[in-house]
């Protein structure tokens, strides 16, 4: 008889210690973080750097027990070619294979636009890290969908107040623009010109050029542009395309004949061309470290990512970055790595980033961050030019209007 209890009382530790393995391995499920980003093609160098400061978040995180200190992050990276297709076909592949509950995506504004539908299908959370037309977070817009950069809407408002003052200091009276031929480039360049008609109305547009995106030789360009004799060059041309054409242009003493405000010159141009970069520059970036060094979060990455890559920063570096904490947080809001419940819980939400306190928009899941300008020049603190004078011109004050995203749905 103590036998036959003895045993059943075994049994009964037995199956609950058991019970509670079960319940242990459930609670401590890692959480599947997919990573769709180009790192061939066109979007390769920004790409590159996303990847390592997604790579450090990740450490940081999982070094404390992962997502709600038991959820520890498992990442998933794929190359999408800065192609559509290709970029539908990885995350797919993501989403099915992997079971990835979320996805950073993409360098190319069109792949993003194309992966969009994809991950609301499968409803994957969806954050836009580096790709930056407006239209990923106004036309169609998605609920699984967050964008952590300011837009193209955002970075042209910017560069076109910086512009009207200087047009209005100097006299200017005509511009060219070259872009990009892309979404971001197309939409980027639109934005920036109806700005300026708004501000400067007596500004002329003279003439756009248009070069396809992944163009390595910008000669017929420069030469173009330079027989013309505007007043100004608006530029909209970004990551290995921008490096091509900034080289080039200066080889034929284009910066010294022609002024070129409100250019997208990042963290990885003032890096790689610190030498050859001209000095005296206005330019415009997205997410410059140097901005907020006395913000101890971005302090303390700046510190940790030269630890771990022996360099500073970029831009894309930072954003994406960002984008894992702004996901973190949106998990602990919510409580659960459930993603109905953190796609909820990130709507609206206010978010502690490297960048400052920032807002997801409700209208649009646009994170209201910064846009900055400035003048390129040497800085004795850095091996390489940064911004000088720098003006932040935040996210309330770049926006486009709730009521004309409205319209614009509303029209599509």
């Amino acid at each position: 008889m103590n036998f036959r209890k003895t045993t059943a009382f075994f049994v009964a530790v037995i199956t609950c210690l058991f019970f509670f393995g079960m319940t242990g391995a459930m609670a401590a499920e890692p959480y599947n973080l997919g990573v769709a980003l180009g790192l061939t093609g066109a979007g390769a160098l920004y790409s590159a750097d996303g990847v390592e400061g997604i790579k450090l978040a990740v450490e940081e995180i999982n070094a404390k027990g992962g997502l709600l200190g038991q959820h520890k992050i498992e990442l998933f990276i794929r190359d999408s070619q800065t192609k559509p297709d290709v970029g539908v076909r990885e995350v797919k592949d993501l989403i099915l294979r992997d079971k990835i509950r979320a996805v950073i995506n993409d360098y190319s504004s069109a792949v993003a636009m194309a992966v969009k539908p994809i991950a609301q299908e499968y409803k994957v959370l969806h954050i836009a890290s580096i790709s930056n037309s407006e239209n990923i977070t106004m036309i169609n817009p998605s609920p699984y969908t967050f964008q952590v950069v300011p837009n193209s809407y955002m970075q042209a408002k910017a560069a076109a107040v910086a512009i009207a003052k200087m047009a209005k200091q100097k006299g200017w009276k005509e511009f060219i623009t070259i872009a990009s031929d892309y979404e971001w480039g197309r939409s980027t360049q639109a934005s920036a010109v109806k700005f300026l008609k708004e501000t400067s109305p007596d500004l002329t547009l003279k003439k756009e050029f248009w070069p396809r995106l992944g163009e390595t030789q910008f000669t017929s360009y420069i030469t173009g542009i330079m027989a013309m004799k505007p007043d100004f060059v608006l530029g909209s041309v970004a990551s290995n395309d921008n490096v091509a054409w900034m080289e080039q242009a200066k080889n034929y003493g284009f910066f010294d004949k022609i002024p070129y405000p409100g250019s997208l010159i990042t963290v990885t141009e003032l890096m790689l061309q610190a030498k050859t970069l001209t000095r005296g520059i206005i330019a415009l970036t997205r997410a410059p470290f140097f901005a907020h060094m006395d913000n101890p979060m971005m302090a303390d990455f700046v510190k940790n990512y030269r630890a771990k890559y022996n360099k500073y920063p970029s831009d894309w570096a930072v954003l994406c970055y960002d984008a894992v904490y702004a996901l973190k947080q949106g998990v602990e809001k919510a409580k659960t790595i459930d993603t109905e419940k953190v796609k909820d819980a990130m709507k609206g939400m206010t978010v502690d980033l490297t960048r400052g306190r920032l807002t997801f928009r409700t209208i649009d899941n646009q994170l209201s961050c910064s846009s900055y300008t400035g003048t390129i020049a040497d800085d004795p603190r850095y091996p390489f030019p940064i911004y000088k004078d720098i003006i932040e011109i935040k996210g309330s004050e770049s926006e486009r209007p709730e009521s004309e995203i409205l319209a614009a749905r509303k029209a599509k």
